[in-house]
């Protein structure tokens, strides 16, 4: 079987002084290696291309035979990785906390392994007859979300 701490060492070479950064390795048990990058302005097909030649370059089919597949992270799909909230910090996502609640709202930080979002929620005040909609800051975890993804929109 091929080895991951392998192929992520390749894949760090090649991203070494590139704005690129590794999302996810996953290795099959019938040797299928699927590397995703990401990048702050989205992923160009030509730079998986290049990432795939180059693994390619230092790895023998003749020891291993195996397939090979490098593709970005997707959008829309949940984040992996701490750099991937960073890039997404002023814009709407969605949250589903680890007891299942799902949260919309605007990215606001991200410090370390946790992150802020801004939601509408009603909130009744003191002596208020109705409650009003008002931006709340909610804060997690990254570890212990169940997701955390950009929500897509085509307004």
């Amino acid at each position: 079987m091929i080895d991951k701490s392998a192929v992520k060492t390749l894949v760090d070479e090649w991203l070494k002084d590139k704005e690129y950064f590794l999302v996810d390795i996953e290795i099959s048990q019938d040797d299928k290696i699927v590397v995703e990058i990401d990048h702050a302005d989205g992923v160009w097909i030509e730079d998986c291309v290049q990432l795939s030649r180059y693994i390619e370059d230092h790895l023998s089919r003749d020891e291993e035979d195996y397939e090979l597949e490098v593709g970005s992270a997707g959008l829309g799909q949940p984040f992996k990785v701490p750099q991937q909230y960073i890039n997404f910090i002023g814009k709407d996502v969605e949250v589903l906390d680890a007891d299942g609640k799902k949260y919309k709202g605007l990215l606001k930080a991200v410090d370390g392994n946790n992150f802020t979002v801004t939601v509408k929620e009603k909130v009744k005040k003191e002596g208020a007859k109705r409650p009003t909609i008002q931006d709340v800051d909610k804060a997690f975890d990254m570890d212990k979300v169940k997701y955390a993804k950009y929500l897509i929109s085509f307004k």
